[in-house]
């Protein structure tokens, strides 16, 4: 009689572990962090065009997922940003520079779609969507010395861009996304003959720098979301 109980009760008590598992696993992830790579361009005085001198662009950044809708993104990029040199009246010669860039950047972001784990309960939500993003920004660079970048400018900008997210696994995912980062200022080459000589257009919106990035990257998501109530699965 004891030993029926006995199974009894550890028949209960493996079906409520089980219950408890599958309940927590239904609940959707806030927390998020990912590693990207791929290539960054700048456009300047040196180059018109997007793409023009493209160079290795890479970052770290951390997500909180406020809902299936709006999260913020505050990440950590570099890039290498490379053109010609040109003469003080403007002719083009065979020799080129290269800076090192580093920016620290947060963002809001909006899904077109309301991304998550799929759910029986909402078939809206989808494991891929489209997104935009916009924030603000700060980085520090300079032109490279003998041996390392000398980081001697710091100026403020505006980051936004698309991108593209894909939830192909139950915390794992893949990001692409094209950032461009317009910078308050006229000198990212650190040239003299580029530059703003004059002083005029350090915040003019009409003649401000700006670098890019198309990156892809993989991320890892945790710190699962707690449910409204005990028999509530999201």
């Amino acid at each position: 009689m004891k030993e029926n109980k006995i199974h009894s009760w550890l028949a209960v008590a493996l079906f409520l572990c089980m219950g408890l598992s599958a309940y927590a696993q239904g609940q959707p992830y806030l927390c998020e962090i990912g590693l990207q790579g791929g290539c960054g361009y700048y456009v300047g005085d040196a180059a018109q065009h997007i793409f023009m001198h493209p160079r290795e662009a890479y970052g770290v950044h951390f997500r909180y997922k406020f809902t299936k809708r709006w999260a913020i993104q505050a990440k950590v990029s570099g890039q290498r940003i490379t053109g010609y040199d040109y003469t003080m009246d403007g002719r083009k010669l065979d020799t080129r520079w290269q800076n090192q860039l580093i920016n620290v950047d947060v963002m809001a972001e909006f899904n077109f779609f309301r991304f998550g784990e799929a759910n029986r309960y909402d078939k809206r939500i989808k494991p891929y969507t489209p997104y935009i993003f916009l924030g603000i920004g700060a980085g520090v660079y300079g032109a490279n010395g003998e041996n390392k970048p000398i980081f001697n400018h710091a100026m403020a900008y505006i980051p936004l861009g698309i991108g593209f997210k894909w939830k192909f696994h139950d915390c794992v995912g893949l990001n692409i996304a094209w950032q461009h980062n317009i910078y308050m200022a006229d000198n990212l080459e650190s040239r003299e003959s580029l530059d703003n000589k004059y002083q005029m257009n350090g915040w003019n919106w009409m003649n401000c720098d700006l670098t890019g990035m198309l990156t892809a990257g993989i991320v890892f998501e945790f710190g699962r979301a707690k449910a409204p109530c005990r028999i509530c699965n999201w």
